[in-house]
């Protein structure tokens, strides 16, 4: 079996979105398994046409060239093409090759509210999020969409506005994804707090670097870093002399365990995101026995494995869980969900289980 795999990212050369890791993550697992698995992506600065990553084959188009998409698309000759968000490469996808199977897995369906809270925090220009919108939702992508063989949503918000947005006849089915599980985790005998993700405009870092300044008897641990390296310094030499503040930096979790020793020791994550559909960060950090703070609740992750905070009060959400111990209590029960329900080998498995009921059946669409 060969499994395509469409996105508007992978975790390499210089892009590191939530997309992209879940679909390098999906793309190296499926290799592992033993299918024959390629990806698809647009170009990124240094990417070449051809690479391997991973074992698995990253094929890129031009930029400004979707319409190269197709001859990849024919020379890939998968038996299933998955986009990982639908985007005009998906309906270049189906044009291409129709008498294949395509499956679209919806990662965060944005509606006008969500766009416009893109544009009012870019992560490089407006403009950027324009060419977004005119890639990702434009009403050939909507059209195209119906007629996929299988739809799926990676979080039960997502099913629910991917389901109004583009009308469908039944709802995606749920389709989470995959984390990796540790088998032990050594939390810091001192309280610790840690960021996990981009430090662009919609992720507002500094209003968790702040909270170092404020709570010096915790330790706080930021990584990632600004796609605009202007914008990246200002910060880091904003908040350099905060004694009880550890700036790491990009992390590539891919290459280095640094990450996951980050998240094994610290006691709460804090998310300060304008705007979420349910990222990975929050599964990752309850893989790690985690507690979550966060002004967002996606999926009810929140409330159920931390505390949701109002006003932007971070440092009450993280008081809270401190007292009585509440962040180990919330932390054991987010672990236990994520290892039921989002490990690597379940999930997976769901994959490769609905690639072989599609390709085992020749009429109806798999919900």
């Amino acid at each position: 079996m060969k499994v395509c795999l469409i996105c508007v990212e992978i975790f390499a050369w210089g892009k590191m979105g939530g997309f992209g890791s879940a679909t390098r993550t999906i793309a190296r697992s499926l290799k592992t398994r033993g299918l024959d698995v390629c990806v698809v992506v647009p170009r990124r600065r240094d990417q070449k046409e051809v690479e391997v990553l991973d074992n698995f084959t990253v094929y890129s188009y031009p930029r400004h060239d979707p319409f190269y998409a197709r001859t990849i698309f024919k020379e890939c000759d998968a038996d299933i093409y998955h986009s990982q968000e639908p985007s005009f490469a998906t309906y270049l996808a189906m044009r291409s090759m129709p008498e294949k199977k395509h499956v679209v897995t919806f990662q965060d369906t944005r509606v006008l509210s969500d766009w416009l809270t893109e544009l009012t925090h870019p992560s490089r220009n407006k403009l950027q999020v324009l060419s977004n919108i005119l890639f990702e939702d434009n009403p050939i992508v909507r059209g195209c969409v119906k007629k996929a063989d299988a739809l799926c949503a990676a979080a039960d918000l997502v099913i629910n506005k991917a389901h109004k947005k583009y009308k469908l006849d039944r709802a995606p089915r749920f389709m989470p994804n995959p984390v990796e599980v540790p088998e032990f985790v050594q939390k810091s005998a001192t309280p610790t707090v840690c960021f996990i993700g981009r430090w662009d405009r919609v992720k507002r870092p500094e209003l968790f670097l702040q909270l170092a300044a404020k709570m010096p008897d915790i330790n706080f641990i930021a990584t990632g870093s600004a796609q605009d390296k202007e914008v990246d310094a200002r910060i880091r030499n904003k908040y350099k002399h905060v004694p009880n503040l550890e700036m790491t930096g990009f992390i590539d979790q891919f290459t280095s365990d640094r990450l996951t020793k980050i998240l094994s020791k610290s006691w709460i994550m804090v998310n300060t995101s304008a705007k979420e559909a349910l990222p990975i960060s929050f599964e990752e950090a309850a893989a790690h026995r985690c507690a979550i703070v966060s002004s967002v609740d996606p999926d009810g992750f929140t409330s159920r494995f931390g505390k949701v905070v109002d006003n932007e009060d971070y440092s009450a959400g993280i008081r809270y869980l401190l007292d009585d111990d509440r962040w180990r209590v919330c932390g054991e029960r987010g672990y236990e969900f994520v290892n039921k329900h989002v490990s690597l080998d379940i999930v997976i498995t769901q994959h490769i289980t609905l690639y072989e009921n599609l390709l085992g059946s020749n009429t109806g669409t798999v919900g």
